[in-house]
This record gives structure tokens, C-alpha cells and sequence, in this order.
């Protein structure tokens, strides 16, 4: 199945904004046992900090410290003011240019793919610390499922996941794609 990303990128963005309007409690623990909720919002703005600066053409060691300082008492307001530049950045970059990321070079698609997928899983991160509704959008589901699927192998390895979550195959396809991430969704 052929996805719209940009459409995705705009979803997971709303998934996870709604759910940063539930918090309550900003040092509520989260399924990323090293990070509080707060902890968790300033990774997902900070990674949208850096997408108009890559799709700028600007490499990690050009952009250096130049990413501004997140608000920590309005971590809300920078979520939706980063959340909007990052979209528009996305929709004007040219689906053919290659962005320098930290690991690789990639094509821009590929970056877009990558972020919609960590904004898709990190939304319901949030949900699972705020107790809000946890069900994400079926097809962004399906999409970061092709995504994370393919590399069911190797994504502890990489030392951003913990070891999978063993759960019967025949488990929502949410649960199961929450699971090769370590996260348990039950």
C-alpha cells in the first residue's frame, strides 16, 4: 500500500499533540523508564527542532548549537509553535534531496518516514503517562508498522529499544508494533 507521509507526518503530530493537552502531571513517568512526561515532550519538540535545519541542507556539525532553547515552562506552546514549522519545512522540501542525519545520509522521504514514525510511537508514550485514549489512527499504525516490522531483528540492538515485548501473533496490530519497540501494551 502507497502512504501519504506528509499526510501521516501531519497525524502523528495531531495524535501527539492531543495527548500533550492531557497532561496533568509533567513529571508523571512515561514507558520510556528514563524520562518523565517533560523529559518525553522536549525530546519529540527537540527532534522537530532539527528537521528544517536538515531539510535546509545543513549538516549536524553546521547546526551545532544552534537549535533554540525549549521553553520548560511552556513545553505545550513550543510543541504546537515546533510542531508547525517542522510540517511546513516538510511539505516544501523536495521529496528527491538527501538530509545528513546523524548515522547516514538518507533520502528526505526516508527522514520523514523515520520522524512520523517516532512522533506515532512517542504519542503513545504520552497517552499511556497522561491515562488518556491510548487507540492510535489505524493507517498511521499500519504505516510505522512498515517501518519498524522490517527491523524487528535488530532494534535493541540499536540501544534506542529495549528487547521485544512477547505477545500471542494474533495480537491488534497496535500492540504488536508497540511490542517489537519494548513497550508492553497490555
Amino acid at each position: 500500500m502507497a502512504y501519504d507521509w506528509l499526510d501521516l507526518q501531519i497525524r502523528a503530530h495531531e495524535e501527539f499533540g492531543r495527548r500533550l493537552l492531557a497532561v496533568t502531571d509533567w513529571h508523571a513517568e512515561t514507558p520510556d523508564t528514563e524520562w518523565d512526561v517533560s523529559d518525553l515532550a522536549r525530546h519529540v519538540i527537540r527532534e522537530q527542532q532539527w528537521v528544517p535545519l536538515l531539510l535546509a541542507g545543513k549538516s549536524i556539525e553546521e547546526v551545532g548549537d544552534d537549535i533554540d532553547a525549549i521553553d520548560d515552562d511552556d513545553l505545550l506552546g513550543e510543541w504546537q509553535r515546533w510542531s508547525r514549522v517542522a510540517t511546513v519545512a516538510w511539505e516544501s522540501a523536495p521529496f528527491d534531496m538527501t538530509v545528513q542525519l546523524s548515522y547516514d545520509t538518507v533520502q528526505m522521504i526516508d527522514y520523514l518516514k523515520e520522524q512520523t514514525a517516532d512522533v506515532t510511537i512517542h504519542a503513545w508514550d504520552m497517552a499511556r503517562a497522561t491515562h488518556s485514549e491510548e487507540e492510535l489512527d489505524t493507517e498511521l499504525v499500519e504505516a510505522t508498522w512498515t517501518i519498524f516490522e522490517p527491523q524487528r531483528d535488530t532494534l535493541a540492538a540499536t540501544g534506542l529499544y529495549e528487547d521485544p515485548v512477547s505477545l500471542d501473533p494474533d495480537a491488534p496490530l497496535q500492540w504488536r508494533l508497540l511490542a517489537i519497540t519494548g513497550r508492553d501494551p497490555r
